[in-house]
């Protein structure tokens, strides 16, 4: 995992201090290996040998199983001398 992913190395730009965003990384890289990612020992995806789905999904089937929410106002900014 540490080899696939580059936001475990410290020296990247992807590197992120947030356990939250590390969090939705694992997830992601999981849902890829296991539903998207053809295995040469298995020559199909480990979700459709162990029965869980029929096809290989794509990265826009991923996509499109998050939630899109609007994001929030913002609140006004202090101007500058108060």
């Amino acid at each position: 995992m540490r080899m696939s992913m580059r936001r475990f190395t410290r020296l990247t730009n992807a590197f992120s201090k947030k356990i939250e965003n590390h969090g939705y990384c694992i997830a992601l890289y999981f849902v890829y290996y296991n539903y998207c990612r053809i295995h040469s020992s298995l020559s199909i995806t480990p979700a459709m040998q162990a029965g869980l789905t029929k096809r290989v999904m794509s990265i826009e089937d991923i996509a499109n199983l998050v939630a899109i929410e609007a994001p929030k106002k913002r609140g006004s900014y202090k101007k500058v001398g108060q």
